[in-house]
């Protein structure tokens, strides 16, 4: 079995989320957003799927290194490939990126599994096949009745319990917020939160990305008299140091590093360093869904939890396939937006939960997305 062909498809698709000037989502008028979809199929025509940013099918990254990393190449042989592909990250100035690496190592997940007939978290060592979601909010707005206010955040809460969720991670303001950054904010966002919920829901804080050390740990005090379950991503993660720092002054959890490059190498400096209690690591961040088991492993070996960053089929996949993950990040979730409405390219969701909070895993064979492809066809701007 070989691969025959590599081919990206660019589509649009109709969505209600809007993205402002700092690269964060909002809810907004529907229009029309662009994605890519990567298929890579093999000589007996299994052919495997996966999306992603536009820039990862531009003719230069197909040819440069998908095409001639995997053409001709067994698709099963995917742990040769992928060092193979991350190799070639070396001198490629920026253009293969962790994303892009990403694309391509899910899209033979997905072919192995259609090949098998058999689901990628299984083909990974299924540890369950049903997982408790946090809400993972959108960043604060100045929406009114969105999340402008620390009361629109505490009743939206209310609306996620009652849902079903156990657990609830907050994103506050940030830039371009005419506000954000504020401390006093996110503490009385956090606070209301909390009184709102009550005692027994789980609560996370993911807050804005350049605090100082010293606005990180008043924050963090003030998370600790809330029993929230941990603190994330509150500084720069170019400075590991700061992060050894804060974690040695908390008693809550930290977890990190979410954006930093590095994959697993960044990962081991960083728990060896004891600058997070718990690992965070994403698919599309660290290059994979094998980099991404790898992290888990890691986090594993050094007595800690790796929760997994962000939504998506890959990624729910991981955490089904790991014990040490206590939750699947369910978002970007706002009062004006449903989530539980499929994006206009899938038939069905990804990651449907249940009314108790668990999603539960797809039986279809691959990565579980069922794909419209003839809206695709019908949606298709170019194919490289």
């Amino acid at each position: 079995m070989k691969i025959e062909r590599v081919q990206g498809t660019v589509f649009h698709y109709l969505t209600k989320r809007s993205v402002d000037s700092a690269g964060h989502s909002h809810p907004g008028p529907e229009k029309r957003a662009t994605m890519a979809m990567v298929t890579i199929t093999a000589d007996d025509g299994t052919s495997g799927y996966a999306f992603g940013p536009v820039e990862v099918v531009r003719p230069h990254v197909l040819e440069a290194f998908a095409r001639k990393v995997l053409i001709g190449q067994d698709p099963f042989d995917r742990e040769r490939l992928w060092q193979e592909l991350a190799h070639w990250q070396r001198g490629s100035a920026g253009q293969l990126t962790d994303r892009a690496l990403a694309v391509f190592e899910q899209a033979l997940w997905d072919l192995a599994g259609r090949k098998l007939n058999m689901p990628v978290y299984k083909l990974l060592g299924a540890y369950r096949d049903k997982v408790p979601a946090y809400g993972s909010t959108m960043c604060g707005d100045e929406l009114k009745g969105g999340l402008s206010t620390p009361d629109e955040y505490a009743a939206f809460a209310v609306k996620l319990v009652e849902r079903g969720y156990k657990a609830i991670k907050l994103h506050t303001w940030m830039p371009p917020v005419s506000f954000a950054p504020s401390v006093a904010m996110d503490i009385k966002a956090c606070a209301a939160v909390r009184e709102a919920v009550g005692p027994d829901i789980a609560l996370m804080l993911d807050g804005y990305h350049w605090y100082s050390r010293t606005d990180a740990l008043t924050i963090g005090r003030a998370l600790e008299k809330l029993n929230f379950a941990w603190f994330e991503e509150m500084m720069n993660e170019q400075s590991m140091a700061s992060y050894s720092w804060l974690a040695s002054q908390l008693d809550i959890p930290i977890v990190g590093p979410e954006s930093i490059s590095g994959k697993y190498h960044t990962r081991a400096d960083w728990a060896q360093a004891g600058a997070c209690d718990i690992l965070r690591a994403g698919v599309p961040g660290v290059g994979g869904i094998t980099p991404t088991m790898k992290v888990a492993a890691l986090a594993e070996a050094f007595g800690m939890d790796c929760e997994v960053h962000g939504n998506g089929a890959a990624n729910l996949a991981v955490t089904a396939a790991i014990k040490n993950c206590s939750w699947y990040e369910r978002g970007l979730l706002h009062p004006f937006l449903n989530y539980d409405e499929p994006p206009a390219y899938l038939r069905n969701l990804p990651d449907p939960m249940d009314a108790d909070g668990y999603v539960h895993l797809s039986q279809l064979p691959g990565l579980g997305e069922d794909i419209d492809f003839d809206y695709i066809a019908a949606s298709t701007v170019e194919n490289y």
